[in-house]
Formats: structure tokens, C-alpha cells, sequence
């Protein structure tokens, strides 16, 4: 396990609960954090497996940009809103 590194990939920002939070995602780490705590529920079936995701490539068993799929999927899923953040 690899808990030095970043995990990085191309950053989104989700509006989580009723848009009272935005959070910008950059790592894999940021996207643990995010789905642990701020996410408005823990009972989705996309949300554990961006859970999972994350766990994954902390273990380096997946690539960061899945993550970044998994947790588009675990908004589309709380109808979390996301936009790309271009940098």
C-alpha cells in the first residue's frame, strides 16, 4: 500500500448534500473522504462499490481513474450533481 502517494486524477466537484457543500476531488484519498464523509447516505449499491473502488487503489489492484468512474456512478445514483474541473 502505497499511502504516500496522491493517487491523482482529473478532478471533479460535486454539489453534496441539497448544495450546501462542494467538494473537489483530486485523489483517490479525496474521493475515501468525500464518500465516507460527506455523502448523504451509505446504502447505494454504487456507493459501495466506489467504496470498494477506493480501497482497491489504495492497494494498487485498480487504476485511480476507475475510482473516478465509480464515484460518477455513486453521484449519478444520489443525484449528486458533478462537473470536470479543468485546471
Amino acid at each position: 500500500m502505497k499511502w504516500h502517494t496522491s493517487h491523482q486524477f482529473p478532478a471533479l466537484r460535486l454539489i453534496v448534500r441539497s448544495g450546501e457543500k462542494c467538494r473537489v476531488v483530486k485523489t483517490v484519498w479525496d474521493a475515501a473522504v468525500t464518500l465516507i464523509s460527506d455523502w448523504p447516505t451509505d446504502d447505494g449499491e454504487e456507493y459501495v462499490v466506489a467504496i470498494r473502488a477506493c480501497l482497491d487503489a489504495l492497494h494498487d489492484v485498480i487504476p485511480p481513474e476507475a475510482v473516478r468512474e465509480a464515484l460518477i456512478r455513486a453521484a449519478a445514483e444520489e443525484r449528486i450533481l458533478y462537473i470536470s474541473v479543468i485546471e
